[in-house]
């Protein structure tokens, strides 16, 4: 089986969330070799501190899927998620996960809380990080120097 990244996707969706004003991060969600739903960050549009691009993406899989948990899926983002990200993948039982850049400020994958390192922790998907890690922080970057 040959491995086909579904990064740009959430590239394309990360920088959306720029064009938006939103802090440029994207995910999809992935199975069987096709995109479920895709999302970019939406937390000042609505007005939610929630709606991170793993978030809505996930809700969506779920939605569509009309499943809470989503075993056979795989997650792309952008950037490592966050505590609440990282709770929420692994409540949805993500099988794989697909990480952008790297965040040794406020990570909770592979940094910071390690939520799936806990032993409250019922699931950990597979990780797989440094997936066109350059493009996205160069978008990052790009995104906070032009509001410094």
């Amino acid at each position: 089986m040959t491995f086909r990244s579904f990064m740009q996707a959430a590239l394309d969706e990360a920088q959306a969330a720029a064009t938006r004003g939103e802090v440029p991060i994207g995910a999809v969600v992935v199975r069987d070799g096709q995109i479920l739903a895709a999302a970019g960050n939406r937390t000042r549009a609505l007005c939610d501190p929630t709606a991170h691009a793993e978030v809505l993406a996930i809700r969506e899989a779920c939605r569509l899927l009309q499943s809470e948990r989503l075993p056979e899926c795989d997650l792309y983002v952008t950037l490592e998620p966050c505590p609440i990200c990282a709770g929420t993948i692994a409540a949805a039982r993500i099988k794989r996960l697909y990480i952008g850049a790297l965040d040794p400020k406020s990570g909770g994958t592979l940094h910071g809380a390690k939520v799936f390192s806990h032993a409250q922790c019922h699931h950990m998907p597979e990780i797989y990080d440094g997936i066109a890690a350059e493009a996205s922080e160069k978008l990052l970057r790009a995104f906070f120097a032009a509001k410094r």
